[in-house]
């Protein structure tokens, strides 16, 4: 299979919402109350919720800039490409990407969708958060049928709430929510207690998969206070090894044996060793810290329900078979500094290359429609999805880079703005 050929559905992409989020959707004291864009007088712009600056507008949304300037930048929508929080560039940019679906983890509620789990009134939360995602699904995934596949996120204060919202937005046809990787991080329960038990079955009953996104736990990795970055990102994708293990040895799978979990971005090269200690475990020490599988081992148990996905993971590609094929995907991270906009068809093709061409098409594509309820062709005839056949909608789409004169680490020291952690000290 050749590059044009491809039919590439990223699981994992971001959205940088616009400031327009809210505007028709909410009453007007929740108007009043909702998070909105305030310019300080440095330009930057900022969203302010509750008296306080939440984290940069474009968090990482460094897709088209010079690599010299990616950092925590940009701090405003002018330092975005359009395709960050426009849809109609947002799709043109998938076209010049070759990139037929997305689906896009939220900035501003951040990835466990925590943003209201610390505010005040919880009645308005509640319904701002449910304008995100009718926001989320009606207009970012809506405008253009059979590009987007439709995520949410959930009322993590209360597993009740979560469970109705699950069920609202399925029958919306969004099958696809986001939560933390490790909620003991953020106070509360862990997966390994029944706080969660409402929720997760709602997730099942409506076949919705429980993405968890590296860094939902709102906690970053770093080995050592003066390590530098690059240790941080190299371990960030690795580091959700943690998660999968509250998993495995939690009651989660045996209680709810269909519920199906992401591992977003989270590669796969790791996990066959993991696959490998987990079984090795399990045999060596069951009979004193009383696991039981029944007759299904550990690693079963991962791979009917774990869905794994990755950006670039030569490795993963050789050491596919220890994992289940159905339940591997591709992501793009657009527009994030590990993306790789707008050459993904290419970068993809030094792993993919070589491979038969049906686990190239469970990878890109089949299994992302399969495990998220997603069906692109009812809207686009197949030869129209293809790699070559977008890029020739997008010959005008301009991919050359650019520099806005900002330094590195331009975020640090200009805006004081409390973690989610700090937040929740701060309440308690």
């Amino acid at each position: 299979m050749q590059a044009e050929d491809l039919i590439l559905v990223s699981v994992d992409d971001h959205v940088v919402e616009p400031p327009t989020l809210f505007e028709g959707r909410l009453s007007k004291r929740a108007a009043e109350y909702a998070p909105r864009i305030v310019t300080l007088e440095n330009g930057r712009e900022v969203w302010m919720f509750e008296g306080k600056a939440m984290p940069n507008v474009g968090l990482n949304a460094v897709a088209g800039r010079v690599p010299e300037e990616y950092g925590l930048d940009p701090l405003a929508f002018s330092q975005m490409r359009p395709g960050c929080f426009d849809i109609h560039e947002r799709i043109r940019d998938m076209n010049v990407n070759g990139v037929l679906g997305s689906m896009n983890f939220p900035s501003l509620a951040g990835f466990a969708g925590a943003l209201f789990y610390t505010a005040a009134d919880k009645d308005l939360s509640l319904e701002v958060l449910r304008a995100y995602n009718d926001w989320h699904i009606e207009e970012w995934c809506g405008t253009y049928p059979g590009r987007m596949i439709p995520l949410a996120i959930t009322p993590i204060w209360d597993p009740q709430l979560m469970a109705a919202e699950v069920r609202r937005v399925a029958a919306k046809g969004c099958h696809a929510v986001t939560f933390s990787e490790n909620p003991t991080k953020i106070g509360l329960p862990s997966y390994h207690s029944d706080h969660w038990d409402p929720f997760l079955q709602a997730c099942v009953e409506t076949g919705t998969v429980l993405c968890l996104h590296i860094g939902s736990s709102s906690q970053t990795v770093m080995t050592s206070p003066d390590a530098p970055i690059d240790a941080m990102i190299t371990l960030q994708p690795m580091n959700i090894v943690q998660c999968a293990a509250d998993l495995v040895w939690s009651p989660m799978f045996k209680k709810f044996p269909a519920l199906k979990v992401a591992l977003s971005e989270g590669g796969i090269g790791w996990v066959p060793y993991f696959l490998e200690r987990i079984d090795y475990v399990y045999s060596h020490h069951r009979a004193w810290t009383n696991q039981d599988f029944g007759d299904k081992l550990p690693s079963q148990v991962f791979n009917e329900n774990v869905l794994t996905c990755f950006i670039d993971d030569a490795v993963g590609m050789e050491v596919r078979h220890h994992l289940n094929m159905d339940f591997i995907h591709w992501e793009c991270d657009y527009p994030h500094s590990d993306c790789t906009w707008p050459n993904a068809p290419e970068m993809a093709m030094k792993w993919l290359a070589g491979l038969p061409d049906a686990d190239i098409n469970r990878i890109t594509h089949l299994n992302a429609m399969r495990n998220f309820t997603y069906d692109p062709f009812a809207h686009i005839p197949r030869e129209q999805a293809t790699v070559g056949a977008l890029r020739a909608q997008a010959t005008d789409v301009d991919t050359s880079l650019v520099s806005h004169g900002t330094g590195k680490f331009q975020d640090s020291g200009i805006v004081t703005t409390l973690t989610l952690s700090e937040r929740i000290a701060q309440r308690s």
